[in-house]
């Protein structure tokens, strides 16, 4: 029996790099699935590679910055299992790479939006369905960058500082009620994002923004989206009964060289 056997877990982002193989993974622990992404022909595709039955996996369409969609894919979650024992808070974008008087201001407010508004409402509709059941547990999806700054990326490091206060907050208010919070703080991993974000910040260099991204790791390479979702599944698991309002760092030991 898997440590997530007929345990519902809701993932955000769940048709990206990181979203995608942590549900691989907890499917083949067991787990009962809600896969919610704004691309619904991807989270279908993911489904397909799953293989579950109906019985073990939703797939939904939803802007996790919409109340609205969110309280939609917590309500359609619920009426079909009953429960939520586990969320990965994990939807988010990166915005663009520019100096903050070049940033754009829409940009910001779509990071924004995303990174941290579409977080808080995935808690404010989560939270009270755990609270009432008595357990539960959070992974939110920060970064390295909530712990650290990098010249050019001011949309994205402000929204993964922003989360990890917002994992603080909710883990203080859920751990009356056995609700457990905390969040994965990811370094270089090897994801579209990053492709996305050695573009914007080498243009054009290709293998070039890779070296010189991995050469700032101590590790000295890239990390996988496995070696995120091992953590992630950990954080989730009963395995972390006791851990609660921790930022767990997956960056092959970049912040805190």
């Amino acid at each position: 029996m898997g440590k997530f056997e007929n345990k519902v877990v809701v993932i955000t982002g769940a048709a990206g790099g990181i979203g995608k193989v942590t549900a691989k993974k907890l499917a083949d622990e067991g787990a009962k699935l809600a896969l919610i992404d704004l691309n619904l022909d991807a989270v279908n595709e993911v489904v397909k590679e799953l293989g579950l039955g109906e019985d073990r996996v939703l797939a939904l369409q939803a802007n996790v910055a919409d109340e609205a969609q969110v309280k939609a894919y917590v309500d359609a979650t619920v009426e079909k299992y009953g429960k939520i024992d586990c969320f990965f808070n994990n939807a988010g974008i990166e915005g663009t790479t520019k100096p903050i008087e070049d940033y754009p201001v829409e940009t910001f407010d779509l990071v924004y939006n995303v990174n941290i508004k579409g977080a808080f409402l995935g808690l404010k509709y989560v939270l009270p369905v755990m609270k009432k059941q008595g357990f539960g547990s959070i992974v939110n999806t920060a970064s390295g960058a909530g712990l650290m700054a990098s010249p050019g990326m001011v949309g994205y490091i402000m929204s993964k500082h922003a989360l990890i206060g917002i994992t603080r907050v909710a883990a203080l208010e859920g751990a009356p009620h056995k609700v457990r919070v905390n969040a994965v703080a990811p370094g270089v991993i090897n994801t579209r994002m990053m492709r996305q974000i050695e573009e914007n910040t080498l243009p054009g260099a290709g293998q070039a923004a890779i070296d010189a991204f991995s050469q700032a790791v101590p590790i000295g390479r890239y990390g996988e989206p496995e070696e995120v979702a091992n953590v992630v599944s950990f954080l989730l698991s009963d395995d972390a009964s006791y851990v609660t309002q921790s930022i767990y760092t997956v960056d092959g030991g970049q912040i805190n060289q």
